[in-house]
């Protein structure tokens, strides 16, 4: 497995650190959770008092876009398949696509480009609240085997399981082109929504599932993290359950191992980090790396986004990270 195609809602962030969780509890949003609103909802809070006049940070987004981006920093041959509106926001998505080297399979929706608020807490929890726009315009009609050219695995967004015909559709067609194929659970009101077609879809067609330990408590019925990445394992070829500051376990077959989290990294922002775990660990896996050398580089990756505001590293912080990969792979750093 070396080259990697997501699919996903392609959708611009628009970053916010709250002052305090006041305006979540406003507006009834569950901290940390993943809401779906129209445009005047969205608005609606955009523009409300407690919010307007802060920082905004504007980037490329989309669970799917954060970890093709760092699959491409961490050198995978990538690609991008979704849909955007025929507006700028939209050419801005497909032209950062290209400007980071991700192969744009972008198709063109009828309504505007789809906005993701992600409100981050003070303790750099995050709360998106997102507006899908054109993006859930993706359909299964527009699945053919051409996506898939060239690609040895398909990585589907969680949050695009809310339009079952389309996902199954393209997990299907990925696997009939022989493609290996892995999911994030993306969110734990995501999986409460579709527990059953994500356990079907699991069952039937993916290789590889990511999952926090809220994710993973709801998919398996209520068990904790230890006993629900048996429970994900026993579907799959792979199993990963993130489990915060306790780092992550991981699950092939009769093998089960703990990693461990960057002690050094100070937490500002949650956002992307389970995105970027997968794009480390997926990284590891195009090398041919054991599964502890692949999810010492998730946690690097992850260690890294939450770092910062946002899901945009300088430079000298991917620097970092592939510096830190090649000690990885020659075994001096493990976690």
């Amino acid at each position: 497995m070396k080259r990697i195609v997501g699919v996903g809602n392609a959708l611009t962030d628009m970053v916010i650190t709250l002052k305090n969780d006041d305006v979540l509890a406003e507006f009834g949003l569950a901290k940390a959770g993943m809401f779906l609103v129209d445009n005047a909802k969205q608005s609606e809070i955009f523009d409300h008092d407690e919010i307007k006049n802060l920082p905004q940070k504007k980037s490329l987004g989309g669970s799917a876009a954060n970890t093709i981006r760092a699959l491409a920093q961490l050198n995978v041959e990538c690609g991008l398949i979704g849909k955007v509106g025929r507006d700028e926001t939209g050419r801005f998505f497909e032209q950062a696509l290209v400007d980071q080297n991700i192969k744009p399979l972008i198709f063109k929706g009828e309504n505007e480009s789809g906005h993701c608020l992600s409100l981050v807490s003070p303790d750099g929890e995050r709360t998106m609240v997102t507006c899908l726009g054109a993006a859930v315009e993706y359909s299964a009609e527009d699945v053919s085997e051409a996506l898939f050219e060239g690609f040895d695995l398909l990585y589907v967004e969680g949050y695009q399981v809310q339009n079952h015909e389309a996902v199954s559709r393209t997990v299907e067609v990925a696997r009939e082109c022989g493609l290996k194929t892995a999911i994030d659970l993306a969110s734990f009101n995501v999986v409460e929504e579709n527990r059953e077609f994500l356990l079907a879809l699991i069952r039937d067609g993916i290789d590889i599932v990511f999952a926090n330990e809220d994710e993973a408590r709801i998919i398996s019925g209520g068990m904790d993290a230890e006993k629900a990445v048996e429970f994900i394992g026993e579907m799959c070829e792979i199993a990963v359950v993130k489990v915060g500051k306790n780092g992550a376990l991981i699950k092939r077959g009769a093998e089960c191992v703990r990693v461990g989290i960057m002690e050094e990294c100070v937490r500002v922002d949650t956002t992307g980090a389970g995105d970027f775990f997968a794009g480390g660990f997926l990284a590891g896996m195009c090398r041919g790396w054991s599964l502890r050398q692949c999810g010492t580089l998730g946690a690097v990756t992850a260690g890294r986004v939450i770092e910062v505001v946002g899901t945009t590293l300088d430079e000298k912080v991917w620097d970092d990270i592939r510096e830190r990969a090649e000690k990885i792979a020659d075994g001096t750093y493990i976690l």
